[in-house]
C-alpha cells in the first residue's frame, strides 16, 4: 500500500542505519526540515544519479539540529531508516514548497551470513593497510552489516546505487566480496609501482644470481 512522503533528492545514496549530516540552505528545504521538527515526520532521499532520478531510496530521520544561522540555513543530523520506492514523484507537493511523492516501502531482508561478513571485514581491513586508511572498523562481526564499508571501499555513485537495491543479504555480501577481491589486487600493483618509482635514481643495492 503506497503512502505519501516527502523528499529531498540528492546525488548520494543513503544506507539504512547511516548517519547523514547535511547542510540546509534552501527555503523549500527549510521548510521541510521545519515540518520534521515540529510535525515529527521523516523525509525520503532518494538518489539522483547522471541527472535522472532513481525509484529506490532512502527514509531519513532528523536526529538533531546542531546550528541555526542567521539567515535561517541549518546544520543537520539525520539517520537512514527503510528503503522505499517512487511510485508517483511530484516536484512539489500539496500546499509545500519542498518535493515529495507516493512510495511503497521495502523489505530488505537484514540476516546476513556470519562468515561472509568475517570475510568483508578482513578484505576490507587489507584494503584500509594498503591505502593507509585509518577508519575505524566493528571488532564484533554481530555489530556488522555490509552497508556499514558501503562508502569506504572504492564504490562508484552506481555501484553504491547498485548495492542499495540488493534487497537479498546474501546478494549484498556477494557483491561487496566480488567487488574487493577485484579491487586489491589492482591497488597492490598500484603501491608497487609508486614504491618503484619512489627508488628511480636511488643508488641501488641488488644481490648478483649465481648463474
Amino acid at each position: 500500500m503506497s503512502q505519501f512522503l516527502p523528499l529531498f533528492p540528492l546525488q548520494i545514496v543513503v544506507f539504512p542505519g547511516e548517519d547523514l549530516n547535511l547542510h540546509i540552505f534552501e527555503p523549500r528545504y527549510k521548510q521541510l526540515i521545519s515540518d520534521c521538527e515540529e510535525e515529527g515526520i521523516t523525509f525520503g532521499i532518494p538518489s539522483y544519479i547522471d541527472k535522472k532520478l532513481m525509484k529506490v531510496g532512502t527514509e531519513v530521520k532528523l536526529t538533531s539540529i546542531e546550528k541555526r544561522y542567521d539567515n535561517g540555513e541549518l546544520d543537520i543530523r539525520t539517520k537512514g531508516q527503510r528503503l522505499f520506492t517512487v511510485e508517483d514523484f511530484q516536484a512539489v507537493a500539496p500546499n509545500k514548497l519542498y518535493a515529495g511523492g507516493e512510495i511503497e516501502w521495502l523489505e530488505v531482508e537484514e540476516d546476513e551470513q556470519f562468515l561472509d561478513n568475517e570475510k568483508i571485514l578482513d578484505l576490507t581491513r587489507e584494503l584500509f593497510q594498503l591505502l593507509n586508511i585509518q577508519k575505524k572498523l566493528p571488532e564484533n562481526i554481530e555489530d556488522f552489516s555490509t552497508f556499514d564499508v558501503a562508502h569506504h571501499i572504492g564504490l562508484s555513485l552506481e555501484q553504491e546505487y547498485q548495492l542499495l537495491c540488493l534487497l537479498s543479504a546474501q546478494k549484498r555480501q556477494e557483491f561487496l566480496i566480488e567487488h574487493l577481491e577485484r579491487l586489491l589486487p589492482v591497488v597492490k600493483e598500484m603501491e608497487n609501482l609508486k614504491k618503484k618509482a619512489q627508488l628511480n635514481g636511488h643508488f641501488k643495492h641488488l644481490k648478483p644470481p649465481h648463474i
